[in-house]
């Protein structure tokens, strides 16, 4: 094994074959790329960066800014793709850097050229095809391959400044670093985690740096140079884009210099900076035991070299798993033999994105981990705040094949190499290459993911937007409870324009002040009866001239964060007389929430539709509406029914009133989500496949109605596409007790459509909690 030192070799890095390494890469991204958008986060950050709006707190800035570019760039012919094609791309120059500090690592090991690119590739590939590094990488989910590229070179700055801590270029390296490290935490609070590793290699390659003043003062100016796209918010939250989420101005109808620099905007930007309204717990209140934390990480590193979403290959993905940690493990320690003065860096590096990122991030159980305990479990799966340690894992995971490598082809014989001013014991040339089949390891994962993590074709996600707000009638509210059910009619309206006229009312982010505001500051757009379904055409819709809620903004802020029950009460609106019984309800108490939603109702229905998304589950019914809403495509809509009845409106056996014609019309002439689930052909993210069993729930309950009418044939056929669906999401299970039900004689009730007893009413959808106020939940009295 070759011991050359860097100077001895006189290194020069290959950018020639980094860039190649990247272009090849970029071409795997864009050939799996998402055509349009995805559940989560996706639709929100799509449509923040489109509209130059704020996302969830702390509102991204740098990622906006970035996202807002590539949004009007001619590259690809729709919003999302520009905006996807941004991550690849930066997930691809990401792949380039793990080359170059991976061949910068193997300089004082390999002594040829060529060894030292394959090396660089290896790591490169291994990181890009890792399953969360390359699902991330072609949609635009969030902001974590733009920090991962951040991260990516920073490392590469720092495998150099390591070389040469006293060079000509050392302080203007660091001075450079702490910019991007700055200009990094302005796109996601990531853009730090190599702060410590920084840090740990200047104490230890060059202590008395420490103590230069002028230089730190340096380095402290381009920190806060770094911040300083968070400046543009309070600017552009006065302007109120669509997306304005945190809303950090105390402005209200137009951006002034009087509000602007006024303690109301500090305060309001302090506390959308410091994720205020979340409430994370103290790092000493653990969510979870650190060794179930560290079992979460362990789940989610098996999924990188073989997703297998449906647990039918388990034996494969463990032992892929650990080849690939074995690999890297001693990839870390041939690294610290090898070439120390890197390894300070990086090995702390890989500490931070690990062991210390996931005490940090104090998680619950995740979502898919353990799910028979009853701890509490994540909303979703967080894979994605590891897709930096999976992504530099490649490194370590190469030098690791490569040692192996080289063991192997020892065995086959090898010969005295002279290497600058040593002679070394290295294999020889044909001993390399009988050796090379074992490199094949490094291809696993691009095979072994590319079902799991390609999105090519997947456009599910933007259909069942476009499928629920045609649900609506034109200028209805629809009122939502979750990520999924909100943010992919953000991306519809805003980026597509699709249905702008539907209202879309967020009962988490109602808990918060500056969400209803913007709900009565949101413009009343005109309904395109050309653009929109045909079933409401020739009707005249009358366009409201009020916002859904009849309140002042100063109004709205003072209403209480919850209202408590101590009795049943009684609720009005026009002809519609209920009961609200505290039993229903979360705690007894109404959340500020549901005074809001029954507001709507008192202010504008019946004038404006007023529906409640499927996903919402029994809200409507806690609130006392069980029996006034009737369900028509994929929302329910507020109404009185007749006390005549009628042959189109049948109640359904634990679900409530239903509108068959109306369904049937939107199932057969409007929906395209059934068909989108069946291109993309399985549902990958478990816990969102409440959306695709929205579609068979609503597709069997038609089917049953359709039955009773007796329209057979209709409703087989409507049946059959909610089995395809089911089957093609893996929920088959849903199908095989309700197809013996549907399958039965007609009974003698003309006006009850039970629902099949294998489908229950769709449950609620699911909020984010660690990114949003949580749904459902008592907000907390201000001290």
């Amino acid at each position: 094994m070759a011991t050359s030192t860097t100077t001895e070799l006189d290194y020069r890095p290959s950018y020639r074959a980094a860039l190649v390494v990247s272009l090849v890469t970029l071409v795997l991204y864009l050939i799996t790329l998402a055509p349009s958008t995805a559940m989560w986060d996706t639709s929100e950050y799509i449509a923040a960066a489109y509209t130059l709006g704020l996302p969830h707190p702390p509102g991204n800035p740098l990622f906006v800014i970035l996202g807002r570019v590539f949004s009007i760039l001619p590259i690809a012919s729709s919003v999302a793709v520009r905006i996807n094609i941004l991550a690849a791309i930066c997930s691809a120059a990401s792949a380039g850097m793990w080359f170059l500090i991976t061949e910068r690592i193997l300089v004082g090991w390999f002594p040829l050229r060529w060894q030292r690119v394959l090396g660089g590739a290896i790591a490169a590939a291994i990181g890009a095809t890792a399953f969360t590094v390359w699902n991330q990488s072609v949609v635009n989910e969030k902001v974590y391959t733009v920090s991962l590229v951040g991260l990516a070179i920073i490392s590469w700055l720092m495998i150099r400044w390591s070389d040469e801590p006293d060079g000509r270029k050392a302080d203007r390296i660091l001075v450079l670093v702490a910019y991007l490290l700055s200009l990094g935490y302005s796109n996601h609070m990531a853009g730090m985690l190599a702060a410590p590793a920084v840090g740990l290699a200047v104490i230890i390659r060059r202590p008395r740096t420490i103590f230069r003043w002028k230089l730190l003062l340096a380095c402290a100016g381009v920190l806060v140079l770094g911040l300083t796209p968070f400046a543009t918010q309070p600017i552009r939250a006065a302007y109120f884009p669509a997306i304005n989420e945190g809303e950090p101005t105390a402005c209200r109808t137009k951006l002034a210099l009087s509000c602007t620099f006024s303690k109301g905007t500090l305060d309001a930007f302090e506390y959308n900076f410091n994720r205020g309204q979340y409430g994370k717990p103290d790092l000493s209140d653990r969510q979870a035991s650190f060794v179930d934390q560290v079992g979460m990480w362990w789940m989610y590193f098996k999924w990188q070299w073989i997703r297998d979403a449906h647990g039918d290959h388990p034996f494969a993905q463990a032992l892929l798993a650990a080849a690939f940690l074995v690999l890297g493990l001693f990839g870390g320690w041939v690294h610290y033999q090898r070439d120390r003065r890197s390894f300070w860096y990086f090995g702390s590096l890989m500490f931070t994105m690990s062991l210390l990122l996931i005490y940090y991030l104090n998680f619950k159980l995740g979502a898919s981990q353990d799910p028979t305990s009853q701890a509490p479990h994540e909303v979703r799966d967080r894979d994605y705040f590891f897709i930096w340690s999976f992504s530099a894992w490649g490194v370590w995971a190469a030098l690791g094949l490569l040692f192996v490598w080289e063991s192997i082809a020892a065995m086959f014989g090898s010969e005295n190499v002279k290497v600058g001013r040593e002679v070394v014991v290295a294999p020889k040339r044909e001993s390399w290459m009988y050796a090379s089949p074992v490199l094949l390891i490094a291809a696993i994962p691009l095979f072994a993911n590319w079902h799991w993590a390609s999105r090519a074709g997947h456009r599910d996600t933007r259909d069942f937007a476009y499928d629920i707000l045609n649900s609506v009638e034109p200028y209805g509210v629809l009122v939502t409870v979750g990520d999924n059910d909100t943010f992919p009619l953000w991306y519809a309206q805003e980026v597509e324009g699709i249905r702008r006229d539907v209202v879309v009312a967020n009962t988490s982010l109602l808990n918060t002040d500056w969400y209803v505001r913007q709900v009565i500051r949101r413009p009343i757009y005109e309904y395109d009866a050309a653009k929109g379904p045909a079933i409401y055409r020739g009707k005249v819709w009358t366009k409201p001239t009020t916002p859904p809620i009849h309140m002042s903004m100063n109004d709205a802020d003072s209403v209480p964060a919850y209202y408590p029950l101590n009795a049943p009460m009684p609720f009005g609106a026009g002809d519609l007389h209920t009961t609200i019984d505290p039993k229903n309800l979360d705690h007894g108490v109404l959340q500020r929430a549901d005074l809001f939603v029954l507001r709507m109702i008192q202010d504008s229905w019946p004038q404006r539709p007023i529906y409640f998304a499927r996903t919402s589950g029994s809200y409507a019914r806690s609130l006392g509406l069980g029996d006034y809403v009737l369900t028509q495509g994929l929302a329910s809509k507020v109404f009185i029914p007749s006390k005549t009845g009628s042959k189109d409106t049948l109640f359904v056996q634990g679900d409530g009133w239903f509108d068959v014609p109306r369904s049937d019309s939107l199932w057969n002439h409007v929906f395209l989500g059934p068909q989108s689930v069946l291109n993309t052909g399985d549902w990958i993210d478990r816990p969102s496949v409440g959306i695709p069993y929205l579609y068979v729930a609503t597709g069997m309950e038609l089917a049953e109605a359709l039955k009773q009418q007796g329209k057979t044939a209709e409703a087989q056929a409507v049946f059959n596409m909610s089995k395809r669906v089911a089957s093609a999401v893996r929920l088959d299970e849903l199908v095989r007790g309700a197809e013996a039900e549907f399958q039965q004689p007609v009974g003698d009730t003309a006006r009850a459509a039970p629902l099949p007893a294998a489908v229950a009413p769709p449950a609620p959808a699911k909020t984010d909690s660690t990114n949003k106020p949580g749904a459902r939940t008592v907000p907390k009295k201000k001290s």
